[in-house]
């Protein structure tokens, strides 16, 4: 079988374009020609036509001194059209409102993409937090409650198959990297409807998560609330927390269904 991109209809100059875009991070806001080369793995000369064609375009600002490149506020136009055409975020957000209002942490909704769950819809907590969690940002699925609710509602074999292909680094002491330990884990998830991490990406941050369904049982995404480890202890948060989660969950499933019914009528 064919590679996707050694297809004819793949546009390389394209994919290309986007892994400049996509260079510029947290730890790296802006580069230089030589250390956008470095990171794209691509020529110096080649990257150059990149990054001058996006800051033509208005993507990519240089400044003159430094001849360093960062992203524009026109960057944000590539995911914007996402959240805003988005079914899942559009059904998803007023019952993650209204279980931020009623917990008055944070509750945030993230779908997949590959090995990792990323934000796309989140209520901030009404406490001080410690950690940012800005749309977008993508967190990977075998440490995260997110991701292993998600995980949870695969069939096994598929579920397994991912966590063997995905790195799996130890980010804090806490982070389960053993294949065994997080297939069980991702066991139990399923078997008591939601997955509960304890400081396994970030330290100090306690995670419960849920997965949102499709009418064949599929995982769509998953709903998760996250605390401190400050405020809260372990089994307060399983106790209080769990229970709404799940019921959040069910209710945005749910409406996916009665949504799709009414479309039929």
């Amino acid at each position: 079988m064919t590679p996707p991109d050694k297809s004819p209809l793949f546009a390389t100059t394209l994919a290309r374009g986007l892994e400049v875009i996509n260079a510029f991070r947290a730890g790296r806001p802006s580069m230089n020609l030589p250390e956008l080369a470095a990171a794209t793995h691509m020529t110096k000369s080649a990257v150059q036509r990149f990054a001058y064609t996006l800051e033509t375009l208005g993507y990519l600002r240089k400044d003159p001194q430094s001849k360093r490149y960062q992203l524009t506020p026109r960057a944000l136009a590539l995911g914007f059209g996402f959240l805003q055409t988005d079914s899942l975020i559009d059904r998803a957000t007023p019952y993650l409102h209204q279980l931020n209002q009623q917990c008055h942490e944070s509750c945030n909704l993230s779908e997949p993409d590959g090995h990792d769950m990323i934000f796309v819809a989140r209520f901030a907590s009404h406490n001080q937090v410690m950690i940012p969690m800005p749309l977008g940002l993508s967190l990977a699925m075998y440490c995260t409650a997110s991701g292993r609710a998600y995980l949870s509602q695969l069939a096994p074999g598929q579920a397994l198959a991912l966590l063997k292909a995905m790195p799996r680094p130890a980010h804090t002491a806490n982070t389960l990297t053993d294949l065994g330990a997080l297939a069980a884990a991702v066991e139990v998830a399923g078997k008591d409807g939601y997955a509960l991490t304890d400081s396994e990406y970030f330290a100090g941050d306690i995670s419960l998560g849920a997965a949102i369904v499709d009418a064949s049982g599929m995982p769509l995404g998953a709903i998760n609330i996250s605390v401190p480890a400050s405020r809260w202890r372990v089994e307060d948060a399983r106790k209080a927390l769990a229970p709404p989660l799940m019921e959040t969950a069910r209710a945005i499933s749910s409406a996916g269904l009665s949504q799709r019914a009414g479309g039929f009528r």
